[in-house]
């Protein structure tokens, strides 16, 4: 699977994107991360590993402690990604003959206004 995909399959899952909401306020322990969930904290390790792998967090090594921050070059590569479409769609809803909302002539029906 290519970095990109990991990724979004990391994003995919609320736990995980509420864990990355909490680290933007800081590094955090495991048990500091499981304390709004009602999940064991080897299910919040495994949460932890998948955002690890998908390179959306780093960890720490301080004698014991291993906290958990992020790291912000994997969304920037998917807000890149993003940005290439966010283009094509911005640049086809600004277009008036593409926007389904306006009736053509030729598809109005006999009878109505513009025939």
């Amino acid at each position: 699977m290519d970095a990109l995909s990991r990724t979004f399959q990391a994003l995919a899952d609320p736990t995980r994107r509420a864990i990355l909401e909490r680290l933007l306020q800081g590094e955090a322990s495991v048990n500091e991360l499981a304390e709004p969930f009602r999940m064991t904290l080897p299910a919040v390790s495994k949460h932890l590993k998948v955002l690890e792998r998908a390179g959306l967090i780093g960890r720490g090594r301080e004698a014991q402690f291993r906290p958990a921050r992020l790291t912000p070059q994997a969304l920037q590569d998917a807000d890149a990604w993003i940005a290439v479409y966010r283009r094509l769609w911005t640049g086809r809803l600004d277009a008036p003959e593409d926007d389904p909302r306006q009736t053509h002539p030729s598809a109005a029906p006999p009878g109505s206004p513009g025939t």
